[in-house]
């Protein structure tokens, strides 16, 4: 993980010398919480974080719990609602809200007097759609592992709906709740976009740093609040370690599965929930589309595709998109097969137990590195003109190996996974009839995790296309991406042209999640045909 420890011990440095190069140990953090507004950018950036944790994780919960506990109606269909954020790029939800709470705004009538979207209920709500699927994700996985026994043993007992859930649902859901503060909570600190297109001048430590770095070009003190952005998320990291420790722990190889059983009254209230939660997403991804068609809001409502001319307002226009298809595409073809033999080399080898530990460690340790303080570390890094590797910067090279290193982790653990639930007979037999290793591998391995390597392709496409945050400091004119070229255009006040670009960005992830769920479809057909021959 050179990618990652070199460019962050390189901006360790950098915040420890003046803006001519020489050093001066703490002055520059001194002088980071001695001036007035960056130290409240710091309250700022927390208590929202703060508030939006409150509010997302209790509600996530409440979703994971109708999807994992109860047989409401519908629920692939409120499944499949609660991806769509992941489709899309942070700034999307601000700009729709904008459209819903501006000064021109849908529902402003109904407003209360004084109320204004730019500033930190913007950002607070535009954080919840942002974050709600990815502590969802992590909610879903906590509430499925509940032992079945324990339920039976409460039931049998009579124990009342409501003392189950606060003694056996909620404490053992308690580390999956932990992870998903920390994660809430590191996403929106360190969340550039959503902080740019709708927080006026609400200022938060994400904002500031790119005011340092580009406005002021006081590299010094950009480094030390990239450094400041990087101690919550290395407490996330830990804590989220240690909570996985005693996750695992808890499970039991005698552990029964728990399978819900219909309930009248419990599914009704839980399709209310679900509703009640699926609309304001639906919601906010129909007033982005809607918004991207209108001739010209408020005043002329008639429906146009103009907006989709792009380069009527953006010097790349559609270029922008075509390099997110090729950000994407690279990063996924280079960080599948990347990932995948790194998992399946760490998975295999005994001899070397040590080895292993370390090489483990190294794979996880993006996780606690946020997109923004990893793109501020590139540049700082790669830009050097010491360095022979600044030929790649101002290439797209250098965004694909950011994206690449960013998502290492999570594909990693995927790959993991996967791997361990092969049955090691495979290799045994394939060794027993003398079959070289990389046969093995290509004829046995790779065709079993077919599914599990889309999956991990798909993920790196997806936030390779909606990345804004860690690549904010590393594009040049020619390797604009579709993100970037939606807070320029809403800089510009081109926001309906911006709007399209976000449902553009959507319909591209959409297309890959549509034609990665058929070919599993399909995969999975084919196996089944298979086995039972």
């Amino acid at each position: 993980m050179l990618g990652i420890a070199v460019p962050l011990v390189c901006l360790f440095q950098l915040a420890l010398e003046s803006r001519d190069g020489h050093f001066v140990g703490a002055e520059n953090l001194l002088r980071f919480f001695a001036t007035p507004s960056l130290a409240q950018s710091v309250w700022n950036s927390f208590w929202t974080a703060g508030v939006v944790v409150l509010i997302t994780v209790p509600v996530a919960f409440g979703y994971a719990y109708m999807l994992t506990r109860t047989c409401a109606k519908g629920r692939g269909a409120f499944n499949a609602i609660a991806a769509i954020p992941l489709l899309a790029p942070s700034v999307l939800p601000a700009i729709a809200l904008i459209y819903l709470f501006g000064n021109q705004g849908l529902l402003r009538p109904i407003l209360p007097e004084g109320f204004d979207i730019y500033g930190p209920w913007g950002i607070i709500m535009a954080h919840v759609f942002f974050t709600f699927p990815q502590a969802l994700i992590i909610l879903v996985t906590a509430l499925a592992t509940a032992d079945a026994r324990l339920y039976e043993a409460a039931a049998s007992l009579a124990t009342p709906a409501r003392r189950i859930f606060f003694t056996i649902t909620l404490p053992g859901a308690r580390y999956g709740l932990v992870g998903a503060v920390f994660v809430v909570f590191t996403k929106v600190i360190t969340d550039f976009g959503v902080a740019k297109v709708i927080g006026g001048q609400f200022n938060v430590l994400a904002t500031d740093v790119y005011k340092q770095v580009v406005g002021q070009q006081n590299f010094p003190m950009g480094a030390v609040i990239g450094l400041v952005l990087l101690l919550p998320a290395l407490a996330a990291f830990l804590v989220d370690r240690a909570v996985q420790r005693r996750q695992q722990a808890q499970l039991t190889a005698r552990a029964v599965p728990l399978v819900p059983q219909p309930e009248g009254r419990r599914d009704g209230l839980a399709l209310g929930y679900g509703l009640l939660v699926a609309a304001p997403i639906l919601l906010i991804l129909g007033i982005s589309a809607w918004a991207s068609v209108v001739s010209y809001w408020p005043y002329n409502l008639e429906l146009t595709l103009r907006h989709y001319d792009f380069d009527e307002v953006d010097a790349q226009g559609w270029t922008a998109v075509w390099n997110t298809l090729r950000l994407g595409a690279w990063s996924a073809c280079i960080g599948t097969p990347l990932v995948f033999v790194a998992a399946y080399l760490l998975d295999r080898t005994k001899d070397a137990p040590r080895l292993v530990t370390l090489g483990r460690a190294i794979m996880l340790i993006p996780l606690a590195v946020p997109g923004l303080v990893m793109g501020l570390a590139y540049i700082f890094f790669f830009n050097a003109p010491w360095n022979p590797l600044n030929l790649l910067y101002g290439t797209l090279a250098i965004l694909i190996l950011n994206t690449v290193m960013r998502l290492v982790p999570v594909t990693y653990v995927t790959a993991t996974t996967a791997l361990t639930a092969i049955d090691r007979e495979f290799d045994a037999v394939g060794a027993s009839l003398k079959v070289p290793v990389w046969r093995t591998f290509f004829r046995v391995t790779v065709p079993l995790c077919l599914p599990t390597l889309l999956g991990i392709w798909i993920y790196f496409f997806t936030n390779a296309a909606t990345t804004l945050s860690a690549i904010i400091f590393l594009y040049v004119a020619g390797t604009k991406t579709a993100s970037i070229a939606i807070v320029n255009m809403d800089e510009a006040g081109a926001t309906a042209s911006a709007a399209a670009m976000g449902m553009v960005i959507v319909g591209l992830c959409a297309a890959a999640k549509l034609v990665q769920l058929a070919l599993v479809g399909w995969i999975e057909r084919r196996r089944k045909r298979w086995t039972e021959r």
